[in-house]
């Protein structure tokens, strides 16, 4: 199996002053390229601390956690951003879309962070708001948009680079049903083939179709790695 991510008794722990607070607690996780895996749970039982460690967001403070054969805790600062920056999208809860940028300049983002003239990574930009169904809103600004609209632009962001590593942390928690139905197939349509990878956090069971398999958290261990029904 050709693995995106392996994890391997990766530890957290926060450490307020006060007192230590052990967010992961040995996690043991594998995910394979082409998988679309969910990670469910209560709040506060690790899910978004996990995904922080997979994207290179946080450190763990033990264990070892490999991302598309790399070891991103042996990296360099530079290095770790330079890796994130090319192989790594991001889609979040909140959408987090500059308001003063319209659709166009927010889903160049990535590339321009990686180099790309703004007037090719803009162009580009458009052609992937036309695979999402926004083409002819690539010069709306996001108050503009409606909610769906929006989680659309940010999944063309994350998309556009062709990161190999998608991660999600509440991509449909803010939308109703039928929306969130239609960017859960945008996001399988579109970013899964058999060289990039999908995690998503999610309390939604609305959902829990879209995924190949599902891993249950409680309080910073899975208990349970199943396939969706």
């Amino acid at each position: 199996m050709n693995l995106a991510v392996r994890c391997q008794n990766v530890v957290k722990v926060y450490d307020t002053g006060e007192q230590k607070v052990t967010a992961l607690n040995g996690i043991n996780l594998d995910i394979a390229m082409g998988e679309l895996m969910m990670l469910v749970g209560p709040s506060g039982c690790g899910k978004t601390t996990l995904i922080s460690v997979i994207a290179g967001i946080l450190d763990q403070d033990d264990g070892r956690c490999e991302v598309l054969g790399e070891n991103l805790i042996d990296m360099r600062s530079k290095d770790k951003l330079d890796f994130r920056a090319r192989n790594v999208g991001f889609v979040f809860q909140a959408f987090n879309l500059l308001p003063s940028l319209n659709a166009a300049e927010n889903v160049s983002i990535p590339l321009i962070i990686n180099g790309v003239k703004r007037a090719e990574a803009e162009h580009k930009a458009i052609d992937v708001l036309e695979h999402v169904g926004l083409g002819e809103r690539w010069q709306s600004l996001p108050s503009q948009l409606s909610g769906g609209q929006q989680q659309r632009v940010a999944i063309a962001r994350a998309l556009v680079h062709s990161p190999r590593l998608i991660v999600c942390d509440e991509p449909t928690s803010a939308l109703d049903h039928e929306t969130g139905h239609n960017v859960m197939t945008l996001l399988k349509d579109i970013a899964l083939h058999k060289d990039r990878t999908l995690v998503i956090v999610t309390h939604d069971a609305r959902i829990f179709g879209f995924a190949d398999r599902i891993a249950e958290m409680d309080d910073g261990h899975i208990i349970k790695v199943k396939g969706a029904k």
